[in-house]
């Protein structure tokens, strides 16, 4: 293993529990991670990855600059949740999000496992943007992330990798916890989108 897939695994371990508990120093170290990561699996051919990667960057950036102003307003990082109708829409989207790309990375493309990496890269991408609007339902989404991303990663080798996700697993177990406490010490509002 690498010295890049160390730093990208230490960097990622720590994104995650500072997301966990809410802190905006989650995004800086999210994009040291991201950027290492996206350059390990381009190698491996894991292209749906790889481009998620680059997004993750501008999707943290986006979730840095929403969180410090949550931060302004209301003096901390606020949790809220979707309403029925927007956890159907984001559902319906991300499910056709990753039949589009894994159709594309199939034919295209001679990605590796390209269904598989397209559903975990559109559930990321779904992930990574309720989180930067504080949701509290981008969590129960890293929690799926994690889990298929496991085997994938022990089918392409990247152990340290797998590892990786059986930490950001446990960690996202925590975040629902935690976010789910703050939550119900807020007024509870129930917010479209």
């Amino acid at each position: 293993m690498s010295l890049i897939e160390w730093i990208a695994t230490l960097l990622g371990i720590a994104c995650v529990a500072l997301a966990a508990r809410r802190s905006v120093w989650t995004f800086p170290t999210a994009i040291g991670s991201v950027i290492l990561l996206g350059a390990v699996v381009f190698e491996q051919r894991l292209y749906s990855d790889a481009l998620l990667q680059a997004f993750f960057v501008v999707a943290n950036l986006y979730g840095w600059a929403t969180w410090q102003r949550a931060r302004r307003d209301a003096g901390e990082v606020t949790v809220e949740q979707l309403g029925g109708t927007a956890r159907l829409g984001w559902g319906s989207a991300t499910v056709a999000a990753a039949l589009l790309w894994g159709a594309a990375m199939h034919r295209l493309t001679d990605a590796a496992y390209p269904w598989w990496d397209a559903g975990i890269a559109a559930a990321s991408v779904s992930a990574q943007l309720l989180m930067a609007r504080r949701k509290l339902e981008n969590w129960w989404l890293w929690i799926a992330v994690d889990l298929a991303s496991v085997p994938l990663y022990l089918a392409k080798q990247l152990y340290l990798f797998a590892g990786l996700y059986l930490v950001y697993l446990a960690l996202a177990v925590l975040g629902l916890v935690e976010w789910r406490r703050a939550r119900h010490h807020a007024p509870v509002l129930a917010v479209p989108a």
